[in-house]
Order: C-alpha cells, then sequence, then structure tokens
C-alpha cells in the first residue's frame, strides 16, 4: 500500500467513550424500539386478547415482521420531515436491519423465557424493552463512527 491510499479504520480503532455518539446512537435506538414495539406487541397482544390458537413460533414470527413494518413506517414519517416522502421511505427500508431483526428477536426470547410462550404483562414490558434496546445499541453506536450512518 502506498503512502497516499488511505487506510480503512478498523472498527477496533473507534472511541468507544465518545458520548456524543453514544447519545446519538442511543436516540436513533430509542426510535427504533418505539416502532418495533407497536407491531411487535400489539401482534402479541391481539393473539393473547382474542385466543387465537397459534403455535409460539407462528406469533413471534408475525409479531417480527409486522415490528419490521412498524418501524419502517416510524421512521418513514420522522424522516419526512426532512426529506420528501418517497426518499424518506427509501432511507428507511435501506436503514440495517442487522439493528431491527436482533432487537426484535431479543424482545421475543425475554418475552417467551419470563412468560414461558407469547404473552404480554405489565412485568414483562420492560425486561423485553429493556433487552430490545441495550441488544442493537453498540451496533448502532458502530454504524455511527465506523461508518457515518444513522436513522436521525
Amino acid at each position: 500500500m502506498s503512502e497516499t491510499t488511505p487506510k480503512t479504520a478498523s472498527p477496533f480503532s473507534i472511541d468507544w467513550r465518545c458520548r456524543p455518539t453514544w447519545r446519538t446512537a442511543s436516540y436513533n435506538t430509542l426510535w427504533c424500539l418505539i416502532g418495533c414495539s407497536i407491531g411487535d406487541m400489539g401482534t402479541i397482544l391481539y393473539f393473547q386478547l382474542t385466543g387465537i390458537a397459534w403455535p409460539v413460533w407462528a406469533i413471534m414470527g408475525l409479531a417480527i415482521i409486522n415490528g419490521l413494518l412498524t418501524s419502517i413506517a416510524l421512521e418513514t414519517i420522522l424522516l419526512a420531515r426532512q426529506m420528501a416522502l418517497k426518499a424518506a421511505f427509501h432511507t428507511a427500508i435501506g436503514m440495517s436491519l442487522i439493528s431491527m431483526v436482533s432487537m426484535e428477536l431479543a424482545m421475543n426470547i425475554v418475552d417467551v423465557l419470563v412468560t414461558g410462550g407469547a404473552r404480554l404483562t405489565l412485568w414483562v414490558l420492560p425486561l423485553m424493552s429493556l433487552a430490545g434496546f441495550i441488544t442493537p445499541l453498540p451496533y448502532n453506536y458502530w454504524r455511527l463512527k465506523a461508518l457515518g450512518k444513522a436513522c436521525h
């Protein structure tokens, strides 16, 4: 490599103590959590209240899909304040599925482990939300630092 060729920063060379980036990553993760929770928990609650007898894996799979869709919808609405609707939608679609899927999986795994199924209770909601927030947060931080990409 010549001296004029720029070096690609290693993910390990990132200053993981940068408070402004943690703040931004936390803000972005919170909005994603709100969007994902609407679809995810709404789906679980629907099956819980209606008593429709689907296997837990099917309810959780549908909850993940609905969580992803509502997160994309919320992000589109938020981004549409800054750009054209079509561009906002494309940006929301292009956001990190790794972050959203890891959030959804963490929330649903906690729900199944704590309640034994696809059930919402007042005491599982904070645990699901905490797991859903913490799981993608380091990735979202890295994404901001290494790639300069954020939702907002």
